[in-house]
């Protein structure tokens, strides 16, 4: 009897595993699974007497004590222990893809990598998590998902120590020790440490904007672009929630602002396990542990982990202040800083203390007034220990300790008057925190710190 075979001309896989339900379309595979249960290992070593499932695997070992690797490449001399491996590395010389989609035409050099890619086509997610049931297409992103449940981060950063649970992300956390940029532009030769860096300067060079806007003349590359810029002046918004009839001028946008009834966050970081509502936040997010910064100053180099941190930092340099007070005509590098001032028309004060009732227009205001209650004084002195309620203050007070400061950072070239001090710098390029809090487990790199984070725990035993 032939095997019957699915759309895409595959065998279908009729031998299930009891055990996971994991199904396979040869018996002989399927016993080969099996063994993971019973723990069955048939295949013996001589040498070491280690056990294996499968007599491939068995083989592959064996080369490790011979260190036989006969099968050699003759583009770039690399050497390998099987004549199949070979073969599959000279593709990437001769570019090479014999394995061909038959659904949409693509064309991959590896078996494997072709099956892997057919699953976008039907949909099969054989790989499921047993702690949520989340399935996955590749084992591979199965295994990086369940560190978010195990919390287990085995990629750690021989520089400052610092451990991540993709490998991926290790890679780019590295360029930050290294100054690494492998990414070109094409055009100008600028180098970037990540690939979406590149993509968005070499937006720079695309000078073609044939889409221009009857309104305000403003170009664009895409026709879709220009109709979502063109809402802007027309505020065409036929997008409306049902909640609380906003209305919107693109439908992702509802999406976006619907969550906010709903409390969805679907994009958790896998390092952490903060969610997020939208994916663009999580990119921002997981920078925080990378230490990426992809935004630079082309006046001045300063880096930054945001594109709007970069225009703001910019128009310090232009001198530009784009947001203008109706009321008086004075302009402002920042809508926040506006806001702020628009209330000196208004006479608004939103912010009010719970303590004592007393108003402010900014909520900044209402942050150093509360000290006053609770004591609280977060800014302290890196060179004696005293800590103030205000920042300001805190500058005024390191100019008393204006010296001479023979201890040197070497990573940043900050100077300091005590070794000590030096040694409590160091932990923020280190990500050092030795004084934990045995309430939480929180950790911090300084002792006032810590000191500091008692209170919250003191205050909720009130």
């Amino acid at each position: 009897m032939e095997p019957s075979v699915n759309s895409l001309g595959r065998t279908k896989k009729q031998f299930k595993c009891m055990e996971c339900g994991m199904c396979f379309s040869h018996s002989g595979r399927l016993r080969t699974h099996q063994r993971i249960h019973i723990e069955e290992k048939p295949f013996k070593c001589t040498d070491y007497r280690k056990s294996f499932k499968e007599n491939g695997t068995l083989r592959k070992h064996q080369g490790t004590h011979t260190g036989g690797k006969p099968f050699e490449c003759t583009e770039c001399g690399k050497c390998f222990s099987r004549s199949g491996h070979l073969r599959i590395h000279q593709r990437t010389h001769t570019e090479e893809k014999p394995f061909k989609c038959i659904e949409c035409g693509n064309c991959f050099s590896q078996n494997g990598n072709l099956r892997i890619h057919q699953r976008t086509h039907t949909g099969e997610k054989p790989f499921e998590c047993t702690e949520c049931g989340k399935s996955f297409s590749q084992y591979a992103t199965l295994r990086i998902h369940q560190r978010t449940h195990t919390g287990e981060k085995p990629f750690a950063c021989i520089e400052c120590g610092k451990s991540f649970s993709q490998y991926a992300t290790l890679r780019i956390h590295q360029r930050t020790h290294t100054g690494e940029k492998p990414f070109a532009c094409i055009e100008c030769g600028k180098s970037f440490s990540e690939s979406g860096a590149l993509r968005r300067h070499l937006q720079t060079h695309i000078e073609e904007k044939p889409f221009k806007c009857i309104a305000c003349g403003k170009g664009f590359c895409r026709s879709g672009t220009l109709r979502r810029h063109q809402r802007t002046h027309t505020e065409e918004k036929q997008f409306k929630c049902i909640e609380c009839g906003k209305s919107f001028g693109r439908s992702e946008h509802l999406r976006i602002h619907q969550q906010t009834h709903t409390g969805e966050k679907p994009f958790k970081c896998i390092e952490c396990g903060n969610s997020f509502s939208q994916s663009g936040a999580l990119r921002i997010h997981q920078r925080t542990h990378t230490g990426e910064k992809p935004f630079e100053c082309t006046q001045c180099g300063k880096c930054f982990s945001r594109s709007g941190n970069l225009r703001r930092h910019q128009r310090t340099h232009t001198g530009e202040k784009p947001f203008a007070c109706i009321e008086c005509g004075n302009s402002f590098s920042q809508n926040r800083y506006l806001r702020i001032h628009q209330r000196t028309h208004t006479g608004g004060k939103p912010f009010k203390c719970v303590e004592c009732g007393k108003s402010f227009s900014d909520s900044g205001h209402l942050r150093r007034h509360q000290r006053t209650h609770t004591g609280e004084k977060p800014f302290a002195c890196i060179e004696c220990g005293k800590s103030f309620s205000q920042n300001v203050i805190l500058r005024r007070h390191l100019q008393t300790h204006i010296e001479e400061k023979p201890f040197k950072c070497i990573e940043c070239g900050k100077s300091f008057s005590k070794s000590g001090h030096l040694r409590i710098h160091q932990r923020t390029h280190t990500g050092e925190k030795p004084f934990k809090c045995t309430e939480c487990g929180k950790s911090f790199n300084r002792k006032d710190k810590l000191t500091l984070h008692w209170q919250t725990h003191t205050a909720e035993k009130l």
